[in-house]
């Protein structure tokens, strides 16, 4: 029997899709945007409330793992709906429940473009629950590299230090970015506040 995207473990997810950056692509933009579209058209616009693009694909000059990753608002009432989720599956993406962890409510995520097969085709990911859900302050994180060409490069920098260390540990990938994401994310509640 053909192994599926929910049939690998962390090891094998790790080696078959390995942390790499590569140099910004302007390309990136309008990738998101054809992909924003098609979700829209196929899903529609009673059950979404907004797309964002964000991670580092969005954030100009700075190196990123050749992702692109979207932030979808919804209802509410709509996390976790299997009509909702039936419909992204019907554009080829992978559904997964993201348990609640330290502030964060659990949500859904979807991955599409992962080949078990190795063929390469763009990979994409999304993020989608409510507007209330601490998730949407990497939409401030976001903003906040694109007008702070020093505080970008910092994380650029420490993303290929992280890289190089934990190519085959997505885990430890992230986890290494989250004191930098939390310091950033207090510099702007901070400058909110003058």
């Amino acid at each position: 029997m053909k192994k599926t995207l929910y049939d690998l473990t962390r090891d094998e997810w790790n080696t078959l899709f390995p942390i790499y950056l590569v140099e910004h692509n302007t390309e990136w933009k309008n990738i998101y945007k054809r992909e924003k579209e098609r979700i829209l058209e196929k899903v529609g616009t009673d059950s979404i409330l907004r797309i964002e693009h964000f991670g580092s694909s969005s954030i100009p000059g700075i190196r990123s793992k050749p992702y692109i990753d979207m932030m979808i608002g919804i209802p509410k009432e709509l996390l976790f709906d299997e009509g909702l989720i039936e419909k992204f599956t019907a554009l080829r993406y992978s559904h997964f429940k993201v348990p609640a962890r330290e502030n964060i409510e659990e949500y859904s995520s979807f991955g599409k473009g992962y080949n078990l097969d190795g063929k390469k085709e763009q990979i994409f990911h999304i993020h989608m629950c409510p507007k209330n859900n601490v998730m949407w302050k990497q939409i401030d994180f976001r903003d906040y590299l694109n007008s702070n060409t020093k505080r970008a490069k910092e994380y650029e920098n420490l993303k290929l230090e992280l890289a190089s260390k934990f190519k085959n540990d997505r885990g430890a990938y992230v986890l290494g970015k989250t004191e930098f994401v939390n310091e950033t994310l207090k510099l702007i509640e901070q400058k909110k506040n003058m």
